[in-house]
């Protein structure tokens, strides 16, 4: 493999059919039986480390990349290594080169068995964890590392359905109100109601009514009224309008109120709070 990709002095079609052609004698080792791990290993950091160097070729030496993991995994599941020794390599793979490829966990699922994915997410979780968090405002700065360890971590929280994952990537960039709804959402989808209703909570204290705080404030009210707590849900709209006095607010909160019989006791407490006496005259002739 290196032959071929160290010979500038090839045309490049030439070189395409030598990188082939040792594709097509590793595949044929590798279904032939045990003993094409190793080699299928060395052929895929081989190519990996080649993209960056090609550019021009990238797109054709990631999809060689692929066909080599796929015989890889078919390798691994023949003759299985050593669980720990598999997710320490799939890691390297994924975070130690210039250009990354994305692993499939599915693929080696019987080699690393319980003990080779715990590992694989305990390291994985560990250094994604020191990335620092993003915070709201903030430009964050996505640089290779990040990248990597991103894409690690949504494919592990993709194979697993692990919601805690789920957040855990998430809420490493908080730079906008719409990343506080996209967590609230995940946990909302999972039934996981007071983390949700918390991160909403979160999302309006760090937006301070604006941007994304009217759909928190919607995910809040519908999830408080399936939940049969209506008396919640007014609260959540009572204080979006204080948050932020502007007539949808107030018509949002008179809607809500109304259809629960509350809005005469709401009214008066909400317009009372308005020290803005041409809004409030505004509010009030709105009903």
């Amino acid at each position: 493999m290196k032959a071929w990709l160290g010979r500038p002095d090839l045309a490049w079609p030439r070189r395409w059919d030598g990188l082939a052609a040792v594709v097509a004698e590793l595949s044929a080792r590798v279904l032939a039986g045990p003993g094409g791990r190793d080699a299928a290993e060395g052929v895929t950091e081989a190519l990996v480390a080649a993209i960056g160097e090609h550019q021009a070729h990238r797109a054709e030496l990631a999809g060689l990349v692929d066909r080599v993991l796929d015989l890889h995994a078919v390798a691994c599941a023949a003759d299985p290594p050593d669980p720990d020794r598999l997710a320490g390599w799939l890691l390297h793979l994924q975070t130690g080169f210039p250009e990354p490829p994305e692993v499939r966990l599915a693929p080696y699922a019987a080699a690393l068995g319980e003990r080779g994915l715990a590992r694989y997410r305990q390291e994985a979780v560990a250094r994604f964890e020191r990335l620092p968090v993003i915070g709201f405002g903030q430009t964050g700065r996505y640089d290779r590392e990040r990248w990597a360890l991103l894409r690690v971590m949504e494919e592990l929280a993709e194979y697993t359905g692990d919601v805690d994952l789920q957040v855990l990537v998430l809420a490493r960039d908080l730079s906008s109100g719409w990343h506080y709804l996209q967590v609230a959402t995940v946990l909302r989808d999972a039934g996981r109601s007071a983390q949700a209703l918390d991160w909403v909570a979160r999302g309006l204290a760090a937006t301070g009514g604006r941007g994304a705080a009217g759909r928190l404030v919607d995910l809040a009210v519908d999830e408080c009224l399936r939940l049969g707590s209506p008396a919640r849900a007014v609260r959540w709209r009572r204080e979006a309008f204080l948050a932020s006095p502007t007539p949808e607010n107030y018509s949002r909160l008179r809607g809500l109120a109304r259809a629960h019989g509350v809005w005469d006791a709401v009214r008066d407490e909400v317009l009372a709070a308005v020290t803005d006496t041409a809004l409030r005259d505004d509010l009030a002739r709105l009903g």
